[in-house]
């Protein structure tokens, strides 16, 4: 659920690099700018995120396959063509300046104190549990059947400044 939001909000940060108009990564367009783009994004979502081929398939239109292309085609594609060195370098390096203006919990107990400041509320009752992982540190909010969806809204609300997934356990 949450890696489509952030492979969505890599290829929003692609195009506007690349000053793209937004969404153009999933059109059927075989131009050779989106297409490196396309694979940039992928690219760095496949190895910085760990996101799903599935997910990102899912986004930009594409096979399952295609993923698998780009990740074989990229050490070739950096060395050989001009293009797509330069779209990955620029995409890059803006990526790298966002993931690092990203905040970082400590540990367990301080995400979870976060969250709990943050409108997020545990009951007591817990048929549903949501687990949260952000840069490695998990936590568990124990929720209702009926509530779930709420909660699953103020983590996203309160999380907004954090790379992070939520899984329901």
């Amino acid at each position: 659920m949450t890696e489509e939001i952030n492979f969505k909000s890599i290829c929003d940060l692609t195009t506007r690099v690349m000053g793209l108009p937004t969404g153009c990564l999933s059109y059927n367009n075989r131009s050779r700018n989106i297409q490196k783009t396309r694979a940039a994004a992928s690219y760095i979502a496949l190895t910085e995120e760990k996101i799903d081929r599935n997910t990102i398939a899912k986004v930009l239109n594409r096979d399952r396959t295609a993923t698998y292309h780009y990740e074989y085609t990229h050490k070739k594609n950096f060395k050989r063509c001009s293009v797509y060195r330069d779209t990955f370098t620029k995409v890059y390096k803006e990526y790298m300046n966002v993931d690092v203006a990203k905040d970082m919990f400590v540990d367990r107990e301080q995400m979870k104190s976060y969250l709990l400041q943050n409108k997020v509320v545990e009951s007591k009752k817990s048929d549903v549990k949501l687990e949260v992982k952000s840069c490695g540190i998990k936590c568990v909010i124990n929720t209702s059947y009926f509530d779930y969806l709420n909660q699953l809204e103020n983590i996203k609300f309160a999380l907004t400044n954090y790379h992070y997934t939520i899984n329901i356990i």
